[in-house]
């Protein structure tokens, strides 16, 4: 479902790329003909000038980046067509409103009446030629989804009547939301035999998390009895670092979450289990400057990196730049790249953290890690979309397997990018065992409740204070 998702979205890409080329080349043969040939007369020429090609390469690209900041292009294949109308409406007013005031507004014009008429053609030709086409995409999507033609991969947590129900409602669903159970786990750990043995049984509860990996399940549904509700918590943060949809039966609302949002009005009703995410147009912004400002650090601090490069290499054996192992958004390995301020081969006996005054650490590596130089090869990590300016800072497994036993929430934090810098690490610095690493967990967790990108915004200006200051480890 991943990969048709891209292609529904790429497809409402172009479909708005095109829809807002033909608009711009009407409204500007109106402007031509009703306005420029009435108020020139005989001087008038009709011709499609410089600003006309120019119009039908860069309007299009305005229109699509305003739609897709403003969340069009995110989750395709779950729309409302009703929804999309009115945002279609708001979202094409608003970039109309700034393409007047910037193109149209010091246009020459004959009566004051001319803007009213320009500004309402331009507004009904974008928005005809840009919401029927996605309109006829998302008609599409939603009648493959109603007939079961294509679907989500939907895995039911419970084995005893509200199970039963549940799959039998959606089963029974004249209208499908596009649910399609692919198996059922059961608290029990027992096959309780689910719609009489239809639905497969895939495992015990506790393994919830491995069995939504391997069978690539897109939902996953609750459907719990009441004597059943103390394990919730658990499967929930179990859950909470993979890309998939957590719902749950109404009769769950008290013991789920409190972001719980209610699901379509027409299909069998469910509740969707979320946590606060961070507004789609914000989301974008924050990934556009991590890419920007890595790119920008990088070229300045070009002239640094390589004297850190040259004096790394002159301190004594081994690499100039340091690759770890570590854990990324949804549970994801990648290799995080840092300049070395330790010995070489400071692990001999296995993962180890640095303390104050670690022997390991060179001279030179300790003023980096003051200033936090050593990190600046993460940049690249950014570059390479495995992390962000701002993020719980990535661990490696053999320390998230101890914290996770102490504290299973530490799996919600999985499910953003890691940072180079983060809440935590500006109150605490360093981690030096687990439980440091546990108290830089409340940060992250309160970061998560509290995202947005005014927050981000603060903790870079602070962290800009450590680096200044020289308050790392």
């Amino acid at each position: 479902m991943r990969k048709l998702a891209r292609r529904v979205a790429a497809s409402y890409v172009i479909a708005d790329f095109f829809g807002s080329s033909v608009a711009w080349g009407l409204f500007y043969l109106f402007r031509k003909y009703f306005i420029e040939n009435r108020l020139y007369g005989d001087y008038f020429e009709m011709e499609l000038g410089n600003k006309f090609w120019l119009g039908i390469l860069l309007l299009p690209l305005f229109f699509v980046t305003v739609y897709g900041v403003t969340g069009f292009y995110s989750d395709p294949l779950r729309r409302s067509r009703l929804h999309e109308y009115g945002k279609s409406i708001l979202v094409t007013l608003t970039g109309v409103v700034v393409l007047f005031f910037v193109l149209i507004l010091d246009d020459s014009v004959g009566h004051y009446s001319t803007y009213y008429s320009s500004f309402l053609v331009l507004f009904l030709l974008q928005f005809v030629f840009t919401w029927i086409p996605r309109l006829i995409i998302t008609s599409g999507i939603s009648r493959k989804i109603h007939r079961r033609e294509i679907g989500f991969r939907t895995l039911i947590v419970g084995s005893n009547s509200k199970a039963e129900k549940l799959f039998n409602d959606i089963k029974n669903e004249k209208k499908t939301a596009g649910n399609l159970i692919t198996g059922y786990v059961s608290m029990k750990g027992d096959a309780g035999g689910l719609g009489g043995g239809e639905v497969p049984y895939l495992g015990p509860a506790a393994a919830i998390a491995e069995i939504t990996e391997k069978e690539e399940i897109d939902e996953v549904i609750f459907a719990l009895e009441d004597n059943e509700y103390e394990l919730v918590n658990d499967l929930v943060n179990a859950l909470c670092h993979l890309d998939v949809i957590v719902k749950a039966v109404p009769s769950m609302h008290n013991v789920i979450s409190r972001h719980a949002e209610a699901g379509p009005i027409y299909a069998t009703p469910l509740l969707l289990v979320s946590y606060k995410k961070m507004p789609v147009w914000q989301s974008l912004l924050k990934q556009t400057l991590d890419y920007l400002v890595a790119t920008v650090v990088l070229v300045i601090l070009s002239p640094l990196i390589i004297f850190l490069a040259v004096m790394i290499r002159l301190s004594g054996p081994g690499p100039v730049i340091f690759t770890q192992e570590r854990i990324g958004r949804y549970g994801k390995p990648f290799k995080i790249y840092k300049f070395r301020s330790m010995e070489d081969d400071a692990e001999p006996e296995g993962p180890q953290l640095a303390v104050e005054g670690d022997i390991r650490i060179t001279r030179l590596g300790r003023f980096m890690r003051k200033h936090r130089l050593d990190e600046i090869p993460n940049f690249i990590n950014v570059l390479r979309g495995e992390m962000s300016l701002v993020g719980p800072r990535p661990e490696r497994s053999h320390y998230i397997e101890q914290i996770i036993d102490k504290a299973p929430q530490f799996n919600r934090i999985l499910s953003v990018k890691p940072g180079i810098t983060c809440w935590g690490q500006v109150k605490l610095g360093y981690a030096s065992d687990v439980d440091k690493m546990l108290e830089r967990l409340e940060y992250d967790l309160l970061y998560l409740e509290n995202v947005s990108l005014y927050l981000d915004m603060k903790i870079l200006y602070y962290t800009l204070g450590t680096i200044l200051r020289g308050k790392g480890l």
